[in-house]
């Protein structure tokens, strides 16, 4: 069945003919349309009029051979902050780019060649069949082959909330359509632009403009920041004219006297360059390209560019259990069948005649939406279905099962696919002799409430007792203790006239059932998760397991990851969300394990976290998964064994699946914070320096050490190069010894407050001893222009004590500095890039910059005296600092506002399930589904983190049962018992 999948040419020719499954993107512009950008920095713009001024005054005043020099350095130094602007801003672009392509890269089953293999969705081509399933994006135009209850919503494209059955008689699919429920197959028809959805995508332009919290935040620092800049060059401009007519002006010709007034203009807009710290921004960029390409190769592919800040202040993990704690890798080791627990020894020594056994090997060849595929020339069978389904095949397939044969014995009249609200099951057949039977399997002790009888080893059905029913619990329990996830099966007659000729929405028997087995699978806990929970205790992140299996399953997994506390609360979905809110509120920080808990259950525990103050972050990988994980500050999708719908609700997918990736996206979210606090406190000690050097020599002396293209010189170190070098450091691992990065903690904490002004002092007093004393200590009064050689010496020292201070931003709060600096290739590159051409700008570019060669001694002087910074670092911070803000404004300066607390204590279940769906329709985009939640909820809007649900839950109850009273304990019913700390089993 399908395409031949190895015929590489037949592809290919399918491409050619009917086009692949890509569609145009917006191409990126070119290098000079960024070059063209850069150009548009109106501080810039004011540096190239007063370079065409000088330039032009200079030639008049002082002759073409020599009053060209100033204006054409002039000109040179913006060509150079504009080019590394552009090359920069160009080389993130690209990498956005890819990341842009790999988000698109979904990975799909298609069927070829009668086996099933996955495939890009870009390698998609007309004529493959693809199997569908709840969660999945229609990959192409198609038609139905086979399948059922399968319903779309195709409201992305027709604007029709109601979703759409699928069947022989309604055939046709569209490109870009989510699969609600059900399951099937269908025949690609058309793919790319010669889809409705390609020619839609095609005209659409996906540029993200949006700023993330971070970035706003830093660009309100740098107004700041920036305005003081401004405020200094008005005051240096003004001192610098008035000095000049009162004491330097003795009748000097217009063209002399404009071209000094031109000079110091560029001298106090080169001061608002420096001051202006337009690197901030560019910070944040440069640090969340190289993260989010760095995550790609720890296996997290990012959607939302805030969620790797965020990520770095989570103080909850919530995280599911099969896949991300366990390997998701299932077998069969156990069973309850024929009466009896079986051992792992005897599971497959069973009679292939046995009555019992040919009912089972038929529930589980037609309850099933998987495939098998037998090599022709023998081999390992394939199995193609969920890790659950896989087990429970793959040991029917032991026991005998020929499964092709059994899914062609009988007819399918009615299927209920799984959903994880029912946590079962069902399918409905028809056999050769008429007789109709339906088969269900599910989670254990639910499908057990619904039977009435068990079979014993020769086929009868013997109708359940008490001893016996407590034995097949005692036998659950057993399992579960051991860490296996129990499914049992069972089955009942259905008699023929109650079958109705119309079964699309006929809601077959559940009850009456008659048990047939249980089985037992093991599903082991992955490698390096308990370490990995340990890290994230030790860093401050409370680990939760939220799983929709049995209690005592997940309280093995819980103790065996490490999850599960001593003073840890285990707790049931259903019991969780009848809590009174006074009671849940107090049991919440204690809660380590919520088992067979429903989507809705994962939401309101979100939600109730934090109205408490939490940052949550979410794992989900079902389509109902995706209220909680747009709810939740960070959506974590499994990028395995997640639906589309969730992973297009989520903001990081976890590409393996493993709950240690996310601890890796947690230390590169606090990465990003801490590299962005080493370029703050580099850059202010720049600017502190900076500006109050220009500014006292001014207001002393009516002139600046500091020329135009100097000072251009140490913005590109400053901003782009400084920025390069601190925002691509790696993380280090302490950064997980740390608690989180409160959403209001201030961006510069005292200990760097403390870096900053010893730094800034030093390099200011060293700065004024040269600038007023160097000509006579260091004996150059003798040389053709002292002041060039000694302003030569206050630029040379500038930038090292620059770049040497560069090597203690590295590392705010450690001693020492070098720690793992040669794995900083960039770092290092950076400076050894500043450090030649600084040589450059003294020996080589003379006229160019304004300086003057200088002897090896004096080279020294300045290496040396810059080199002072790394003991003065190291001897500062045993300055002891206090823990309030120094000052208040720069705490102000939030992450996020803080959420509105809601007025009201109780919510009804009617306005929490509104909320789950308004918050799925947000996620998928469905504007029709948030309308309707909302009307449902009496007109209340459900956006993120706005409703009663998402700022805050109360008391609710579950349609169909009463709110459980609370025990003599004050705590929520445990099958039967109160809440209480948990204990070993």
């Amino acid at each position: 069945m399908g395409i031949n999948g190895d015929d590489a040419e037949d592809l290919k020719r399918r491409a050619e003919a009917y086009g692949a499954n890509t569609y145009p993107k917006k191409p990126l512009p070119p290098f000079l349309w960024f070059v063209w950008q850069a150009t548009q920095d109106t501080i810039l713009i004011i540096l190239m009029c007063c370079a065409a001024l000088s330039l032009f005054f200079g030639m008049i005043a002082e002759g073409v051979h020599e009053g060209w020099h100033e204006g054409v350095a002039i000109c040179i130094a913006v060509l150079i902050v504009v080019t590394v602007t552009a090359l920069t801003d160009y080389r993130q672009a690209l990498q956005f780019q890819g990341l842009d392509a790999e988000k698109e890269d979904i990975q799909l089953k298609v069927i070829r060649g009668g086996r099933s293999q996955a495939a890009s969705i870009f390698d998609l081509v007309v004529g493959d069949i693809v199997p569908l399933a709840i969660g999945d994006q229609v990959p192409g135009d198609g038609v139905f082959i086979s399948g059922h209850s399968l319903t779309i919503d195709e409201s992305y494209m027709t604007g029709e909330s109601d979703p759409m059955h699928k069947d022989v008689y309604r055939p046709f699919l569209m490109s870009g359509c989510k699969v609600v429920d059900g399951y099937g197959t269908m025949l690609v028809t058309a793919v790319g632009t010669n889809t409705e959805w390609g020619r839609i995508m095609a005209t659409v332009n996906k540029d993200d403009e949006s700023v993330t919290p971070l970035q706003a935040r830093l660009s309100r620092l740098a107004k700041a920041i920036g305005k003081v800049g401004v405020t200094v060059a008005v005051c240096v401009l003004i001192f610098l004219v008035t000095r000049y007519f009162t004491d330097t002006y003795s009748g000097q010709g217009f063209i002399d006297v404009i071209k000094e007034l031109v000079d110091e203009i560029a001298v106090a807009v080169s001061i608002v360059v420096v001051a202006i710290p337009e690197g901030l921004p560019l910070a944040v960029t440069l640090t969340l390209a190289y993260s989010m390409r760095k995550m790609m190769n720890d296996k997290a592919l990012v959607r939302n560019m805030a969620a790797c800040e965020t990520m770095g202040s989570a103080t909850a993990i919530c995280s599911d259990k099969t896949g991300t704690l366990t390997l998701n890798q299932m077998t069969v080791v156990r069973e309850w069948q024929g009466g009896e627990l079986h051992q792992p020894d005897v599971i497959n020594n069973f009679d292939p005649a046995s009555p019992l056994l040919q009912v089972i090997l038929e529930g589980v060849a037609q309850n099933s939406t998987g495939t098998v595929f037998i090599p022709p020339n023998g081999g390992e069978v394939e199995v193609s279905a969920s890790p659950t389904e896989t087990a429970i095949i793959q040991w029917a397939l032991t026991l005998g099962m020929d499964y092709n044969r059994l899914r062609h014995a009988s007819d399918i009249i009615s299927v209920e696919a799984f959903n994880s609200t029912k946590k079962r099951a069902g399918v409905v057949v028809r056999r050769t002799d008429g007789e109709v039977v339906v088969h269900w399997k599910g989670a254990a002790e639910m499908v057990l409430a619904n039977c009435e009888s068990w079979k014993d080893a020769q086929g009868n059905s013997v109708a359940f007792t008490s001893d016996k029913l407590k034995s097949v619990q005692a036998a659950i329990a057993t399992m579960a203790a051991s860490s296996l996830r129990c499914i049992a099966l069972a089955s009942s007659p259905v008699p023929l006239a109650t079958v109705p000729d119309d079964t699309e929405s006929w809601q077959f028997p559940d009850t009456s059932l008659t048990l047939l087995a249980i089985v037992g699978i093991k599903d082991p806990c992955r490698p390096g998760v308990p370490e990995a929970v340990a890290r994230c205790q030790k860093a401050g992140v409370k680990v939760r397991m939220v799983t929709g299996d049995n209690v005592l399953t997940a309280k093995a997994i819980a103790t065996e990851c490490g999850i599960l506390t001593p003073d840890g609360i285990v707790i049931e979905g259903k019991d969780f969300r009848v809590l009174p809110l006074d009671r849940m509120m107090e049991i919440i920080p204690s809660i380590d394990v919520m088992a067979r808990s429903s989507p809705t259950d994962k939401h309101l525990l979100v939600s109730m976290l934090q109205r408490m103050g939490e940052v949550v972050a979410v794992t989900g990988d079902g389509t109902n998964d995706a209220p909680a994980l747009y709810e939740a500050d960070i959506g974590l999708s499994m990028g395995l064994s997640g639906t589309e719908v969730a992973k297009e609700s989520s903001d990081i997918i976890i590409l393996d699946d493993n709950f240690a990736s996310i601890v890796r996206v947690v230390r590169w979210g606090r990465s990003v914070f801490a590299s962005i606090q080493k370029y703050i406190q580099f850059q202010l000690t720049v600017n502190i320096c900076a500006l109050s050097l220009n500014f006292i020599t001014a207001l002393t002396s009516g002139a600046v050490p500091l020329t135009t293209v100097q000072l251009l010189w140490v913005n590109l170190i400053m901003n782009t190069l400084g920025a390069l070098a601190l925002a691509t450091e790696p993380p280090t691992s302490d950064l997980l010894e740390q608690p989180p990065v409160g959403r209001t903690a201030p961006l510069i904490t005292n200990i760097m407050w403390r870096n900053i002004f010893t730094q800034a002092a030093f390099q200011l007093t060293v700065l004024m001893v040269l600038n007023y004393a160097s000509i006579s200590l260091l004996d150059i009064g003798g040389v053709a222009n002292p002041t060039q050689l000694k302003n030569t010496i206050i630029f040379n020292t500038f930038v090292f004590c620059q770049l040497f201070n560069e090597i203690n931003a590295r590392r705010p709060n450690k001693l020492n500095v070098f720690e793992r600096l040669h794995k900083s290739p960039i770092f290092i590159a950076v400076l050894c890039f500043s450090i030649t051409f600084q040589s450059l700008i003294i020996e080589v570019f003379q006229s160019f910059a304004d300086t003057t060669s200088l002897s090896w001694q004096q080279w020294l002087l300045c290496i040396g005296i810059g080199a002072i910074s790394l003991p003065l670092a190291f001897v500062a911070k045993f300055i002891p600092v206090t823990e309030a803000p120094l000052f208040d404004c720069f705490q102000r300066l939030r992450l996020r506002p803080k959420r509105r607390k809601s007025s009201r204590n109780l919510i009804t279940i009617q306005e929490l399930q509104a909320s789950a769906i308004s918050a799925a329709a947000a996620a998928t985009g469905s504007r029709a589904a948030a309308s309707s939640a909302a009307a449902a909820a009496g007109g209340k809007s459900a956006g993120n983190g706005g409703t009663a649900a998402g700022g805050g839950a109360g008391a609710v109850a579950a349609e169909g049962e009463a709110p459980a009273a609370p025990s003599a304990a004050g705590g929520a019913s445990l099958g039967g018992a109160a809440v209480q700390p948990a204990v070993s089993s």
